[in-house]
């Protein structure tokens, strides 16, 4: 039906364009359905994430397997250092930082525990960890100073 417009007529130029576009929706459709995933992804993405994002949800299924976490000890100065980074986070950052990253909750956990918002949750964890990283960085500064300092004494 194509090869039969002529390609001068005004008419028969939008016949043949509607009849191309149908064409190439067809084939499109055609190869979906051969390849079983959309036509053009050349690396799978569309299957991959699939896969990242399975979770083990189920502990029964392994019952041989006894996983207990160990309780670690920690130092009576690192109790300290710990406390003294702990004490320049405001009252939310030092929340929302603990229950992230101790306690292993969710942005979204979080934000219902603690009646805010998401991106306030998500802000107050992030200012938490600029802080505690300078903190971290400046404690190391000093520490390797003082070690040189002794080390020249």
């Amino acid at each position: 039906m194509k090869s039969e417009l002529d390609p001068e007529i005004l008419e028969d130029k939008q016949d043949r364009k509607q009849i191309n576009s149908m064409i190439n929706e067809m084939s499109e459709s055609i190869e979906w359905m051969r390849v079983g995933r959309r036509p053009g992804n050349l690396r799978g993405i569309d299957k991959r994430s699939a896969y990242q994002r399975r979770a083990l949800i189920d502990m029964d299924l392994f019952p041989s397997l006894e996983i207990e976490p160990e309780q670690k000890e920690i130092a009576e100065e690192q109790k300290e250092a710990l406390v003294n980074i702990l004490v320049d986070l405001s009252h939310r950052e030092r929340q929302c930082y603990l229950l992230h990253m101790a306690q292993g909750l969710s942005y979204s956990e979080i934000k219902k525990e603690l009646g805010i918002g998401r991106s306030t949750v998500q802000k107050y964890i992030e200012r938490a960890k600029e802080k505690i990283s300078k903190k971290l960085c400046r404690t190391n500064v000093v520490q390797t100073r003082i070690e040189d300092e002794e080390a020249v004494i």
